[in-house]
């Protein structure tokens, strides 16, 4: 979506794997089993960073901590069913102009430890799925998420089967539409404090 063609990818992208470069293409084969060290290049700011990890389903861990992202508007279904994923830190990522957070960490069914406390949601409108079926994580720290353009709760924390703990106090959700089947399958979750909830909409 960042680009108008191929030609267009291929001068503002670059690809190494294992210390090479490698010619762009949608699809990489590699030739053997084992460990790949793969590094992408971006040669303009990205709009969106959506799928961009995708289906990524043996990656074990990440290291985004120099990622800028500060034009970055979809980060949709960024990591989406990356299930082996045990840490993300995403501490130094600016978020400050991204609108769309849906499916964000969906499926990344063996996250323990997720990083959000620098997390900049102001503009967001869809948070719809954001932690779907992350059914490993015991806490999640969205205490600082600011919600008042939130239109999309749906599902959001739907299949968290070890979250035992929620602080949603700051949470303004008098935009908000729909939050159906938003906590369904929290079985372990023991206290949840929706006072300030405004469901008017």
């Amino acid at each position: 979506e960042e680009f108008k063609n191929e030609k267009e990818i291929k001068d503002n992208i670059e690809i190494i794997i294992n210390d090479k470069v490698i010619p762009f293409s949608y699809f990489y084969k590699s030739e053997k089993k084992g460990k790949y060290s793969i590094k992408y290049k971006f040669r303009q700011l990205l709009k969106n960073t959506n799928y961009m990890f995708a289906l990524c389903k043996n990656l074990t861990s990440i290291n985004i901590s120099n990622f800028n992202a500060k034009n970055v508007t979809n980060m949709s279904n960024m990591f989406l069913r990356c299930e082996s994923l045990t840490n993300i830190d995403l501490s130094n990522i600016d978020t400050q102009k991204v609108t769309n957070m849906k499916n964000m960490f969906c499926n990344c069914e063996s996250l323990v430890n997720i990083n959000l406390s620098n997390f900049k949601t102001e503009n967001v409108t869809d948070m719809s799925t954001l932690f779907f079926n992350c059914q490993s994580l015991s806490d999640i720290h969205v205490s600082n998420f600011v919600t008042q353009k939130v239109i999309y709760m749906s599902y959001m924390f739907y299949g968290c089967k070890n979250l035992k703990s929620l602080d949603l106090s700051n949470f303004d959700t008098h935009d908000v539409i729909y939050m159906n089947y938003m906590f369904a399958g929290c079985k372990s979750l023991t206290n949840i404090n929706l006072s300030s909830f405004n469901t008017s909409n």
